[in-house]
């Protein structure tokens, strides 16, 4: 049986990396696989998929309103597929979360979620938050903070480096907008501002 699983873990912890190794590892068997991944991230030049090591792939785009998991069952009629890995989970709806359990319960397709468990105030994003209520399989992937410990916080900073409080759950950026850290030095850095 198929299972739903959600890696999670802070920024720069290899996300998108490990997704688009467990495609090339699909491909290298002949096997197809999906990839998904948030329509909102719009910055010119940024690949459907991108890691920071370099890695990049193609992708379907999801929104808030994408029917997935009939999209998925369109494309594995026309050619099986062994897969659906799915980028930028935490900005799945509750209902795509279930389209993507019943992806795996009913259509027999496993289904893999790579994503942020919260955001840079420390609260769940709504697609992690059902993820994490029933997703089969739970998988940390680690992030390292400056001190060397695990980094399980995402810390948003301004163009001086300095901590924002406040804001929209949702800012795109990366390296220059947020920062990994331990739960100690982001509560830090916060209280700071």
């Amino acid at each position: 049986m198929a299972k739903l699983y959600f890696y999670y873990a802070s920024m720069n912890a290899g996300k998108s990396s490990t997704l688009l190794q467990a495609a090339f590892n699909y491909g290298e068997r002949g096997m197809k696989v999906m990839l998904w991944t948030a329509a909102i991230d719009d910055r010119p030049g940024f690949g459907a998929i991108s890691s920071r090591i370099g890695l990049a792939g193609d992708a379907s785009r999801f929104e808030a309103t994408t029917d997935i998991e009939a999209a998925v069952l369109r494309q594995h009629q026309e050619s099986p597929l062994a897969c659906i890995l799915v980028d930028e989970a935490q900005f799945l709806s509750k209902e795509q979360v279930w389209q993507c359990a019943r992806l795996a319960d009913k259509a027999n397709i496993p289904v893999v979620c790579y994503g942020l468990r919260t955001d840079f105030q420390g609260e769940l994003f709504p697609g992690s938050a059902a993820l994490l209520g029933i997703a089969d399989s739970l998988v940390e992937l680690k992030g390292v903070c400056d001190c060397g410990r695990k980094a399980t916080m995402n810390l948003r900073v301004d163009e001086f480096g300095k901590a924002v409080i406040d804001g929209a759950q949702t800012e795109i950026g990366g390296d220059d907008r947020y920062v990994a850290m331990c739960r100690k030095h982001f509560m830090e850095a916060r209280a700071r501002s």
